[in-house]
């Protein structure tokens, strides 16, 4: 009897559905273990990609088991989130609304593309995530997912139910689920290798300045060196490969940048943000790497390609930067506007100079070999070989229609006003 009953107990638990939870190892995803365990009546596999986050790997690990999930997926996927998402992003030069370098929106697509993954390892049903019903996050998961494995559902718990922290750590502490600590804390942060953001608190008044402690990463710039800080940032075909003239990987630039930026105050970010469900809300960012290497690579490109497709390529950055944003990473256009961004970086490579001082950031220098600068058209000293005359028949051809244009008007006009009279 004893046998049968194991036996049947066993084909339940075999035939129980599998869901894949998107895992920060957090009190808020930790909780959501349990949760669809016990509400949703799924054998939960927790998956960790980690984009930079600084987290114990064993502390995650062991969290997730302890808080009722059945496996535990961790990825190192820092490499593969600078070259692949980064660094697209950064040949666009995207900023969202011309402001925000999209640090959190370009992790969400590789954490949901790991889901995936996981879900057809593990043979899962399903997948999860702990966003919220007001912000963008969902957005990005679920269209991640829909672009990647349409057939697979998508179960929200904090979206349907809507869990405060203070209800998630009385949850946590009735059901015996190990979290770091029970104290609020002032801020939400998600950081990653291209940004940090932080809400929450005292960051929800527009009108107040957000507190030094929000800031992690950024020096205060009144408490910077007053002596300038030289940068140089080597670019091969749009994308940056040094520091200084030392070579560096992917992952190790976007460090020593962010670094070496933020000690110079360089990448805090206060923005009134206009999310995709329609809501406006204030949003703080430390992005020092990003606002550097942008900058950088908008100057040589500038520097380095036609002015026509310059003007093309401005219009595509803004597009990029908004799709992404929409959580549309998955999407043909996406994939389109890259294409296009490969193929007119190919003459991007060279050096930039920036200059950061006090939380300030110019470009004051850049060199490349195939700068399209030619200093004896361009200078007014003796060694001008700029053709001045042609100038004049240049300016006719181009204000042609211009004056046809005033000429024809002129022509009506005046026979209007005689008609009048």
């Amino acid at each position: 009897m004893n046998k049968n009953a194991n036996q049947n107990a066993n084909q339940k638990t075999n035939s129980k559905k599998k869901i894949v939870l998107a895992y920060s190892g957090g009190l808020d995803t930790s909780v959501l273990v349990r949760i669809l365990t016990v509400d949703y009546g799924y054998d939960v596999i927790a998956c960790h990609a980690d984009v930079g986050e600084a987290r114990d790997k064993e502390k995650i690990q062991a969290r997730a088991k302890q808080a009722g999930a059945v496996a535990c997926e961790i990825v190192d996927a820092k490499d593969e989130f600078v070259r692949e998402y980064c660094f697209p992003a950064l040949r666009a030069n995207a900023l969202y609304e011309g402001i925000y370098p999209l640090s959190a929106a370009l992790s969400r697509p590789l954490i949901a593309k790991h889901l995936v993954a996981a879900a057809k390892k593990h043979g899962a049903t399903a997948v999860a995530h702990g966003a919220t019903g007001k912000g963008n996050d969902q957005v990005r998961f679920d269209l991640a997912v829909k672009g990647l494995a349409p057939e697979l559902a998508i179960v929200a718990p904090q979206r349907e139910k809507n869990i405060t922290r203070d209800e998630a750590i009385e949850y946590a502490e009735k059901h015996g689920i190990a979290i770091e600590s029970t104290v609020k804390k002032p801020f939400s942060i998600d950081e990653n290798l291209w940004g940090r953001s932080i809400e929450g608190g005292v960051l929800e008044d527009p009108s107040v300045e957000p507190p030094d402690e929000a800031f992690a990463w950024t020096k205060k710039p009144e408490e910077c060196s007053n002596a300038p800080i030289y940068l140089k940032i080597g670019f091969e075909n749009g994308l940056p490969v040094s520091v200084d003239d030392e070579k560096l990987s992917p992952v190790d630039l976007v460090q020593r940048v962010g670094a070496i930026a933020g000690n110079a105050g360089v990448g805090r970010i206060d923005l009134m943000e206009n999310r995709v469900v329609g809501i406006k809300s204030r949003e703080n960012y430390e992005c020092p790497a990003a606002v550097a290497l942008i900058a950088a690579h908008k100057d040589l490109e500038r520097f380095t390609t036609l002015g026509a497709a310059q003007k093309v390529k401005d219009m595509l950055d803004v597009k990029f930067a908004d799709v992404v944003y929409e959580g549309l990473w998955f999407s043909p256009l996406r994939a389109a506007i890259d294409a296009f961004n490969v193929e007119h970086d190919k003459t991007v490579t060279g050096e930039v100079t920036l200059k950061l001082l006090k939380g300030g950031l110019r470009v004051v220098g850049r060199a490349s070999p195939f700068g399209v600068y030619n200093h004896a058209m361009s200078t007014y000293d003796r060694t001008d070989k700029f053709d001045h005359k042609a100038a004049e028949g240049f300016i006719a051809l181009a204000g042609l229609q211009l004056a046809e244009f005033t000429r024809v008007n002129r022509l009506n006009e005046a026979i209007s006003q005689t008609r009048e009279k």
